[in-house]
């Protein structure tokens, strides 16, 4: 069966991401070139963005370009999920391990489509304090890449998973992260690029298309932090 795999990737990744914090929390990598500065004193304190401001903060078809088309948000659903072959994604729980949001309440979410073809790109944007949002990202990420390869069941649909670490972009926020996963089910495979930036208060996530996430992840953090 062809599950519309472009189709529901993102949800799965976003699901991947989403324990409390696809998240639970250890840093993807500790070493200096997954972070660029330690969090600012000012940055911990500022007061979270609302909701209804990091909406604002996303891309549109407009920063975009020709071609991209914003999909109608699905309402969630509830299937069951049963991740097999990867302890770490079992204790983050089944949600953690196929798509969802982040357990941070103040955030914003957009998917696209891309040429009319299956190539897709998400973006998401939370704002918490650095050190939650720190720890939340971390945790997932850690998860997800310690995990070569493992298998996840939605509603009774086997997802082959792999997932390679990737070395996140220098230069751009105050820690970043980034992999590439492979869903492979009913004879077809698709690779999806996730990156997280944090900057300051706001973590921004873009999935999807490797090429549409390199090519959009920097206006997409540009516009996720103008006034922060």
């Amino acid at each position: 069966m062809r599950v519309r795999v472009a189709t529901t990737i993102l949800g799965i990744t976003a699901a991947l991401l989403a324990v409390p914090a696809c998240s639970a929390g250890t840093r993807p990598d500790t070493a200096p070139s997954a972070r660029t500065r330690k969090p600012a004193a000012a940055a911990q304190q500022a007061a979270p963005l609302s909701a209804a401001a990091l909406e604002t903060r996303l891309l549109d078809e407009s920063d975009l370009g020709s071609g991209y088309l914003r999909k109608p948000e699905r309402p969630s659903r509830h299937d069951d999920v049963t991740v097999i072959g990867c302890p770490a994604l079992n204790k983050l729980g089944g949600d953690a391990a196929t798509g969802g949001t982040l357990a941070f309440p103040r955030r914003a979410k957009a998917d696209f489509t891309y040429g009319g073809s299956s190539s897709e790109v998400s973006e998401e944007l939370y704002s918490d304090s650095a050190t939650k949002l720190s720890a939340g990202i971390g945790r997932i990420f850690d998860a997800m890449t310690g995990c070569p390869t493992y298998q996840v069941v939605v509603g009774g649909t086997p997802i082959d998973m792999a997932s390679q670490k990737l070395t996140p972009p220098h230069g751009l926020g105050d820690e970043q992260w980034s992999q590439l996963l492979t869903f492979s089910t009913g004879g077809q495979s698709t690779v999806v690029k996730q990156t997280a930036i944090r900057d300051g208060r706001v973590l921004l996530i873009v999935s999807g298309s490797p090429a549409l996430v390199d090519r959009h992840l920097d206006e997409a953090l540009a516009k996720a932090t103008a006034t922060s």
